[in-house]
């Protein structure tokens, strides 16, 4: 396994939730950036690198994402949606990470394309410990390469049963 280093992209529009988000990383020895938006809106064009976001050096793709749910323009669920429509985006960790424990929240996050449902904890000891095992365990799991604009690098390998998975991913 190759070491990367991570950058995590929080979309959620408690700036109260992102400040202790990003200090809960801190705590928990986290020293790769850390961006926040506001919304799924924003974080489509941060994913396209449209706007602010072009610069890539600046805003570096993200190796996870940590989305809340219930937030104005676009929700979690409608960018979970969007990021399921377009295969190059839908192998970046995506983790719901919300204060909603509601049973159909947690089914519908799956269904469409979730990686892990995590109600936020409530204290910040506690926070950062699960921000740490979060960051930890992503860290240590195989992912696809990535360019710096985001899309999928064509990976060798001919006749590999993966192969025509990859085309289509990567055609789409």
């Amino acid at each position: 396994m190759s070491k990367r280093r991570a950058s995590i992209l929080i979309v959620d529009d408690d700036h109260n939730d992102q400040f202790l988000i990003k200090a809960a990383f801190k705590n928990g020895g986290v020293i790769e950036p850390i961006h926040a938006v506001d919304d799924g809106e924003e974080a489509i064009c941060y994913l396209k690198g449209k706007g602010p976001y072009a610069d890539r050096e600046k805003y570096n793709f993200p190796t996870f994402l940590l989305i809340d749910l219930k937030m104005p323009k676009v929700n979690g669920f409608e960018l979970l949606q969007f990021l399921q429509k377009n295969p190059h985006l839908a192998v970046i960790p995506t983790i719901v990470f919300t204060s909603s424990a509601d049973r159909n929240d947690v089914t519908n996050a799956y269904l469409l394309g979730a990686n892990s449902y995590l109600v936020k904890s409530q204290t910040l000891e506690a926070l950062t410990s699960q921000l740490k095992l979060l960051h930890d365990y992503w860290m240590s799991c195989e992912v696809p390469d990535i360019d710096k604009q985001g899309h999928l690098v064509v990976t060798e390998g001919g006749g590999k049963l993966s192969e025509n998975v990859q085309k289509r991913a990567v055609n789409e």
